[in-house]
């Protein structure tokens, strides 16, 4: 009598042979994947023309500011998740940076200096969450007109926001120079960057984050407050911004240009849409937005090693945003394609 065939187990391997390759189409089409093998093949073309390039000495100062934009980014993830946006953040880096000069130019000490710049930066998220979530302003409306109305004010601070060069202890990184200087900030975003993952993915108020950015209207109908999670998304912006002044000021030994900060806007939401977030809300990573900053800290390390000018960074994240915008686009029309049975 012969024994019957086992088809269990042949099923059960066809399945898991299935759910791997869907896996790996996912792993494909996802933008941390991608990021990912960005970052590896510009490391590594780096490392084979500069010789040198590992060490962090010979890493220029300028790119060392991707640790600030990102942890700016990292806070407004959640503000574009909601389905809104803020484009004062760099204005307030340079208004709590102008306070925290102002305030050690008065002889003010650590403590002191770095509670006004956060201060200044929870001030400011306050009034951008009043505009949005209380008067119902439109985000992008409000936030740059707020924009202006910082960046104004930190111009009119005595001195033009320019404080001493001897701020009575402001130097927060001290002797190590920019080794010391390089891990605090990695620390520092690392570590928001970790806690900002929680919040996002396993707290509930993520999942409210969430439903806000993909339907206000069905999220309100189900009984969240939508008003009041907006209003703190754009207090924890405020905040994030106070601290990537403390940070940015610093080391300047309290010397707060407001100028030091133009065109920040661009490259911190640059960060938030190449990191994957939805530019409509509701759906994208923090792991996204932390590859991204590291992507684009490493692009700027190139620039500067190979000495190419600033004007290049510029043209290299309007070309970021163009394909942060373009690729999800791209992406849903090729896959709506093959669903229909059509070739590409």
């Amino acid at each position: 009598m012969t024994p019957a065939p086992k088809t269990l187990p042949a099923v059960a391997v066809a399945r898991r042979r299935e759910r791997a390759r869907e896996r790996l189409a996912a792993l494909r089409s996802s933008r941390e994947a991608l990021l990912v093998v960005l970052f590896l093949a510009i490391f590594v073309a780096l490392s084979l023309a500069v010789p040198a390039f590992p060490d962090i000495r010979a890493i220029p100062d300028d790119p060392f500011h991707i640790a600030e934009k990102a942890i700016v980014a990292l806070a407004l993830a959640f503000v574009i998740l909601c389905g809104e946006i803020d484009m004062s953040v760099a204005g307030i880096v340079a208004l709590a940076s102008g306070a925290i000069g102002g305030l050690a130019a008065t002889g003010a000490g650590f403590p002191e200096t770095v509670l006004a710049g956060l201060g200044v930066g929870l001030l400011c998220g306050l009034l951008n969450g009043t505009l949005v979530s209380v008067l119902r302003l439109p985000s992008v409306l409000a936030t740059l007109a707020t924009m202006c109305l910082f960046r104004g004010i930190a111009y009119a601070l005595p001195g033009g926001g320019v404080g001493p060069s001897d701020p009575g202890g402001l130097a927060l990184h001290g002797p190590g120079g920019e080794r010391d200087r390089f891990v605090l900030e990695i620390a520092a975003f690392l570590g928001l960057a970790l806690l900002a993952a929680i919040v996002l993915h396993r707290t509930s108020l993520g999942k409210s984050v969430r439903a806000i950015g993909l339907d206000p209207a069905a999220a309100r109908a189900a009984g969240l407050r939508v008003e009041r999670i907006t209003f703190a998304a754009f207090l924890a912006t405020g905040l994030a911004a106070g601290l990537a002044a403390v940070l940015l000021t610093s080391p300047l030994d309290g010397a707060a240009r407001p100028s030091s900060t133009l065109g920040w806007e661009l490259d911190i939401v640059t960060l938030v849409l190449l990191g994957g977030i939805s530019i409509t809300g509701g759906s994208g990573s923090i792991l996204g937005v932390v590859l991204a900053a590291l992507l684009m800290g490493l692009v700027q390390v190139g620039l500067g090693l190979f000495a190419i000018p600033g004007i290049i960074m510029s043209v290299c994240i309007g070309l970021l945003v163009i394909f942060a915008l373009a690729a999800p686009q791209v992406s849903s029309r090729l896959a709506s394609r093959r669903a229909a049975g059509m070739r590409p």
